[in-house]
């Protein structure tokens, strides 16, 4: 089913360069990830955000601010990934805007799963999903039996359940799916089933294997992956 929200452009590259994000993708992972780790509200007002990401980018920020203005009110805060917190006081300028105050930022629910799947955020992104996996509602039909696998997946299998979750979120931000909170099974299952059929085939063939038919693949695969 295809949402009508406005596109968020945290997986997209060039044409000719697919390993490339741009400008506008840039610019939406630099906010998301910002406001995914900063906690003192003068730095997530809008022009707190375009120093940050002008600074790690090594640009002037005036050059983005514009830029940053059109993807928090255009994009991220209609599409739910980001929302006003509150509101700073004006210490100078026109007394309405001194009243009015400067608004600044933070992710909301969606805004942080979303975050889980920027990988400049590192090992900030397994936080996040321990934590809302954690406090994932068990009581819905489904949600028991994933919230306990996943959870196990991150101890034991990190960069699958990044994959899985990296997935998910795309296909969220393709209009694939009209939310991607709060996860549910069924959402789970109608953008992971094709994509995860190799794994589930693997796990299957696995486990009727005999030791040594066991020893054999782990060694092919350390050949693979280089590793002694």
């Amino acid at each position: 089913m295809r949402h009508k929200t406005p596109h968020i452009a945290i997986f997209d590259t060039f044409k000719t360069k697919k390993n490339k994000f741009t400008g506008e993708a840039k610019r939406q992972r630099g906010i998301i990830t910002h406001l995914a780790v900063e906690k003192n509200p003068e730095l997530k007002t809008r022009t707190a955000i375009a120093h940050a990401i002008a600074k790690s980018n090594g640009i002037l920020w005036q050059n983005i601010y514009s830029g940053i203005f059109k993807d928090l009110d255009e994009v991220l805060i209609p599409s739910g990934v980001v929302k006003e917190a509150g509101r700073l006081p004006l210490r100078r300028g026109p007394k309405a805007l001194q009243l009015e105050g400067v608004p600044f930022y933070e992710l909301t629910e969606t805004g942080i799963l979303v975050a889980s799947s920027i990988e400049e955020l590192g090992n900030i992104r397994m936080t996040i999903l321990e934590s809302y996996f954690n406090n994932m509602n068990s009581n819905i039909s489904g949600n028991d039996v994933m919230k306990k696998s996943i959870l196990l997946l991150l101890k034991t299998i990190p960069s699958f359940v990044i994959k899985i979750i990296s997935a998910y979120i795309y296909a969220y931000t393709n209009g694939e799916i009209d939310t991607i909170t709060p996860i549910t099974i069924d959402k789970f299952r109608s953008v992971l089933k094709e994509q995860i059929s190799i794994e589930k085939e693997f796990i299957e063939s696995y486990d009727v294997l005999s030791q040594n038919q066991k020893l054999l693949l782990k060694d092919f695969f350390n050949i693979l992956a280089n590793f002694n």
